[in-house]
């Protein structure tokens, strides 16, 4: 191995000063591997990364555990996860998409397989594609880079959202494939975590009680945070704000229905109740975001 340093651009601050493709500070895209600053620290991941290795290799830590990426293979960075210990070779070449945790949520609303592809990107961060999937993710990037650059068209953002969101199908294919010749059963706290989410795609929009949850799932509330935080990093709460906030949004952007009745159908006691929530989790009122 050669230079030191690789993929771990851990905030969005830093990595804008690169002039790298971007929309604001929910995606950045990394078309080179070799043009990555180099972290001289430990760092805590800020977001969600995707990378892609085309050639040579490179080295890291997340949370202390080594991960060896080779060309052929993808890579998923979990937001929160401390990297270190960047090494890669000289002819490193590869591609990377590092989005925010709102905007990945936003993209994979309504995946209903969503607690697989997490908990297997968990213990499987590193995964070899095949050629087609490869030349798959590799026209995914140019697509989804083209669109980022052309800061000229309205539905930029939505395009983008798309595409990434029709990528992280396509990495799912190849997920199901490898977890099929896998003999790994999950444990019993990522068997807990699956049936949380489960259960919260299910019933976020009258339901918003840890307790609630866990009196489904026959196990006490306590159990469920401890386990739910120790496999995603995340607490039940975060989990369930996270697919209400993402609901409102779509409803003010995607619906003309007025605060009221979307206040109603999200089980809020008030208008003014769900206000105070959305302005709490997004920074503006309900009705600001809806004219933005």
């Amino acid at each position: 191995m050669g230079q030191k340093g690789l993929i771990s651009v851990s905030t969005f601050s830093v990595a804008k000063e690169y002039n790298f493709s971007r929309i604001d500070d929910d995606i950045i895209l990394f078309d080179n591997f070799g043009k990555l600053p180099v972290p001289c620290e430990p760092s805590r991941n800020m977001g969600l990364i995707i990378g892609l290795c085309l050639q040579g290799s490179f080295r890291y830590t997340a949370d202390t555990v080594e991960q060896c990426v080779h060309a052929g293979e993808a890579m998923i960075i979990h937001e929160g996860q401390v990297v270190d210990n960047y090494q890669r070779s000289d002819d490193v070449e590869g591609i990377a998409i590092m989005m925010s945790y709102d905007f990945f949520h936003e993209i994979v609303k309504g995946f209903h397989e969503l607690s697989s592809l997490f908990l297997f990107s968990r213990s499987h961060p590193v995964f070899m594609l095949q050629p087609d999937e490869v030349k798959d993710v590799v026209d995914y990037f140019t697509m989804i880079k083209n669109r980022v650059d052309d800061g000229s068209r309205p539905f930029r953002r939505d395009v983008v959202r798309m595409l990434i969101s029709a990528m992280i199908y396509d990495l799912s294919n190849a997920i199901y494939r490898i977890q099929l010749r896998s003999d790994k059963k999950p444990t019993r706290a990522e068997a807990i975590f699956s049936d949380f989410i489960r259960l919260v795609e299910q019933n976020y929009r009258s339901e918003r009680r840890v307790g609630w949850y866990a009196h489904e799932m026959c196990i006490t509330a306590k159990y469920l945070s401890e386990t739910v935080k120790m496999v995603s990093r995340r607490t039940p709460n975060d989990w369930i704000d996270n697919y209400v906030v993402m609901e409102l949004r779509v409803l003010l952007k995607n619906t003309t229905k007025s605060i009221k009745e979307i206040s109603q159908d999200m089980c809020f006691p008030n208008q003014s109740f769900m206000g105070k929530y959305f302005k709490e989790h997004v920074g503006m009122s309900p009705m600001s975001y809806r004219k933005s």
